[in-house]
């Protein structure tokens, strides 16, 4: 598995593309974009900078000690491999791939 980083995020929505497995269709079924840390199970949800919700999935505002690498200016630009982004629905941690396939039961 690469490093968590924005190129993949895009990847990953290009990926999914016109399913639940990315944030603009996956927001209907009432999953919310987070992030799980596949080695302790922490999941976490995604936020700007400011800590504010995001609508969609970013780095930027997820744990201190999840980040592996910073702008000259400090922003998160790579997270530990071992983080997956996903979506949280009814306090359970769904993969893209689980929230595409769950949403078309």
């Amino acid at each position: 598995m690469q490093m968590l980083t924005q190129k993949r995020l895009r990847n990953e929505n290009r990926a999914f593309a016109g399913t639940s497995g990315v944030s603009a269709n996956a927001a209907g079924q009432r999953f919310k974009p987070a992030f799980r840390d596949c080695d302790t199970g922490r999941v976490e949800f995604s936020r700007f900078e400011d800590g504010r919700a995001a609508p969609v999935h970013m780095i930027c505002g997820l744990p201190e000690e999840w980040v592996t690498e910073r702008d000259p200016d400090g922003h998160a630009l790579a997270v530990k491999q071992q983080i997956e982004s996903g979506f949280v629905r009814a306090g359970v941690f769904y993969t893209r791939e689980e929230a595409a396939e769950l949403a078309k039961r």
